[in-house]
């Protein structure tokens, strides 16, 4: 049994699904997406708040914006972008030694 959300700002024109996509929605961190079987209709749910009639681009920003960048935070994106300026500055170390290197092997020859 799926949970359904007892928000009374929740138009009665909308079922079961939209009840339990907002209930569910707030009893988890999950973003759910309704489509109403008879207009088609779009709707998104988010921390038991509903959102009726969501256009496609809509729908493409709140995705992303919830899931793409969560799951590739501002936090872990600095640290990416620290690992890979270490690892930058070591090759770059490990090329001037490798340079030096074969600088001493041109003057002994």
């Amino acid at each position: 049994m799926l949970p359904l959300s007892n928000d009374k700002n929740i138009s009665k024109g909308l079922g079961t699904r939209h009840r339990s996509a907002a209930g569910m929605s707030q009893e988890s961190d999950a973003i759910v997406v309704v489509v109403s079987e008879e207009t088609g209709k779009i709707s998104i749910a988010k921390d038991g708040t509903l959102i009726v009639d969501v256009k496609e681009d809509a729908l493409k920003q709140i995705l992303i914006k919830n899931i793409v960048t969560k799951r590739f935070g501002n936090e872990d994106l600095k640290k990416r972008k620290a690992r890979l300026k270490d690892k930058i500055k070591e090759m770059k170390k490990n090329k001037k030694v490798e340079e030096n290197i074969e600088d001493k092997k041109s003057e002994t020859k």
